[in-house]
């Protein structure tokens, strides 16, 4: 269908934010609107306006990683991404904090068993039994089906960074370990100020598979954080470039529409050529290299006598005195390693 000249763009004040699915010339006129809300097993997905809300929900477990996380997230990301309604993506989670990393208590202390609701994995590289084979401090440790299992949360969270479309994650309460590898994906952090950022596995048992942190926060400050396994508040983070706003946690909501909003006025083609041309000097820096290292020191780190005796200590004790043990000469056991913001 040819457009009516008589009524171009030109006649209607500022036509370019016009919906993209919007007008008989739209590429999409006439076609139904895509699924704009389910429910997975780890998050919900919902779109309202041009802003697709992806949450985690596991709010009972911290929202904490399965095997179920990264493919569902990509899923969702991908959805996003293929909607001609959507302009920008957000990322956050219910409850207390945004995530609080892997369900590390089904790794260390049962056997890597799934959890309840869990998609089966039997017979593949992530069956349960076949993992903790891998993990049997008595035997042989083959590092590339340990590779295989953890790349594979990788691509997962790494569909923030790789969607045509913005990412933002918006975190609130902790975004703690393997939640941080989701965050330092997307590419806005808007978090309140008394977030919780860190990786404290690194301590023991633990090496951030994403390998983000030094194209985030810089090669010193990372090294900073990792070689301590201290954490950061979300003050701090927009101090050090990690977030774009850290308002109090009363005005995150707000704040984080505002965002939103602003980004969504903009014609999506301008934002996927914007993110395109960043992007292309952000993995110029060797973002998927540091991936690949990271993810294969990650294996590594949980299969050195150390890492075994975390371990050890986890299935006997449980997971959660060994995490005391580990975090307690550091003075965070249970606390933020950081001053909360002044009132």
């Amino acid at each position: 269908m040819s457009p009516d000249h008589e009524n171009h763009s030109g006649t209607r004040p500022a036509a370019w934010r016009d919906d993209l699915t919007g007008g008989d010339d739209s590429l999409f006129a006439g076609r139904p609107e895509p699924v704009n809300e389910y429910t997975a097993r780890t998050l919900t997905y919902e779109v309202t306006g041009r802003i697709a809300r992806i949450t985690f929900n596991r709010p009972e477990r911290g929202n904490a990683i399965t095997a179920d996380t990264p493919i569902e997230l990509a899923a969702a990301v991908e959805r996003a991404d293929l909607d001609p309604r959507v302009h920008v993506i957000v990322v956050s989670g219910r409850g207390k904090g945004f995530c609080g990393g892997y369900d590390l208590s089904i790794f260390a202390e049962n056997g890597l068993a799934p959890a309840e609701g869990e998609q089966s994995t039997a017979g593949t590289v992530l069956d349960p039994v076949t993992q903790a084979r891998n993990h049997n401090p008595w035997a042989t440790w083959d590092p590339m089906v340990d590779y295989a299992m953890m790349s594979r949360f990788n691509r997962g969270f790494s569909s923030l960074l790789h969607a045509n479309k913005p990412t933002v994650a918006k975190v609130h309460g902790f975004a703690i370990a393997g939640g941080t590898d989701i965050a330092l994906f997307a590419d806005q952090i808007i978090c309140a100020d008394d977030a919780r950022f860190g990786y404290p596995p690194t301590r023991t048992w633990g090496i951030p598979a994403a390998g983000m942190w030094a194209h985030r926060v810089g090669d010193q400050r990372a090294k900073r954080l990792l070689f301590t396994g201290d954490s950061i508040s979300g003050k701090q983070a927009l101090e050090w470039g990690l977030a774009i706003e850290a308002p109090p946690a009363d005005e995150l909501d707000a704040r984080t529409e505002e965002l939103l909003e602003r980004i969504s006025l903009v014609p999506i083609n301008q934002l996927v050529m914007a993110k395109l041309a960043l992007n292309s000097a952000l993995l110029n820096q060797g973002v998927a290299n540091s991936g690949m290292i990271s993810t294969v020191f990650d294996g590594i780190s949980r299969h050195t006598r150390e890492g075994y005796a975390f371990q050890l200590r986890s299935a006997t004790t449980g997971f959660r005195e060994a995490v005391r043990e580990r975090d307690e000469p550091f003075g965070d056991w249970k606390r933020a390693q950081f001053e909360r913001p002044a009132d």
